[in-house]
């Protein structure tokens, strides 16, 4: 795997074109929406690429790539290599053999760790961990019936900006997919519940393109079970109807409240794939 400079992210692009599934926080770093790190198996004419968010999530797809690629690819995805700094959640193109290729690296790794996993108080446990990943299709009609059944409108909604941007606490949150407030202000969108003086919940455009917006969503812990999340989230679907933008959720299976908070909202699952936890 071969580090490309920035100028040269726009390589990754077209092969990126034809990946079928969801790929916008890809597009976001190969655009230079905000930094991240692409890695191909060549400067020159690169067909495979290995594209990876800020956020910790990761994609490897492209062309069958040279030995090499594969090689320092397993490097990379096990730790032994220098040049992972963070914890990952990778998936790869399910067009090509990159889940395959994944399993086969995932297996030989784990084989190696000591027996009883986290619970064994091995500092070196470094499991890659398979998850399942979902992407969802958005069905307005849907929607569009529960908007009318669950939106509170005595909520305190309001459009999220420059103060909210470091407000809300928990894991998902605009400050991770935006270089900064005035950046996320400018391109992006979301809405804010405000409660007791704080941001309750929130729903942002974590990754947006001139066509589609994908949903972040983060309800803080204390403001939970209130129906904040469902609401947030119908405001920024509402936005995205208004500007002709397609809403996008992704999320693990095993994230079982997105999950149903998604088909909740009128999103149905379209497609499942492999998802790889890469501790660090």
């Amino acid at each position: 795997m071969i580090e490309l400079e920035v100028q040269d992210y726009y390589k990754g692009l077209p092969a990126l074109d034809q990946v079928k599934i969801n790929t916008l926080f890809a597009r976001a770093v190969l655009e230079q929406r905000i930094p991240g790190k692409v890695y191909a198996d060549s400067k020159e004419k690169p067909g495979a690429f290995y594209v990876v968010h800020p956020y910790g999530m990761s994609l490897v797809y492209g062309a069958a790539a040279n030995p090499d690629f594969h090689h320092r690819l397993s490097d990379y995805i096990t730790g032994r290599g220098e040049n992972r700094i963070q914890a990952e959640w990778l998936q790869g193109d399910p067009a090509g053999d990159w889940s395959e290729r994944i399993d086969a690296i995932a297996a030989a790794h784990n084989s190696t760790l000591p027996a009883g996993g986290r619970e064994s108080g091995q500092d070196n446990y470094r499991a890659i961990e398979k998850n399942t990943r979902v992407n969802f299709s958005f069905d307005r009609e849907a929607y569009c019936a529960a908007r009318a059944q669950f939106f509170k409108q005595e909520a305190d909604l309001v459009r999220t900006g420059k103060e909210h941007f470091f407000a809300q606490t928990g894991s998902v949150l605009p400050r991770f997919f935006w270089r900064d407030e005035e950046h996320f202000v400018a391109e992006g969108a979301g809405y804010s519940i405000l409660e007791d003086g704080g941001v309750a919940s929130t729903a942002f455009s974590s990754c947006i393109t001139a066509d589609q917006l994908e949903i972040g969503i983060e309800t803080a812990e204390a403001s939970r079970g209130k129906g904040y999340a469902f609401t947030v989230c119908a405001a920024l679907i509402d936005y995205c109807l208004d500007h002709r933008l397609e809403p996008v959720w992704a999320c693990r299976l095993e994230n079982q409240g997105s999950y149903y908070l998604a088909q909740k909202l009128g999103f149905k699952p379209s497609l499942t794939l492999p998802y790889y936890r890469l501790a660090l």
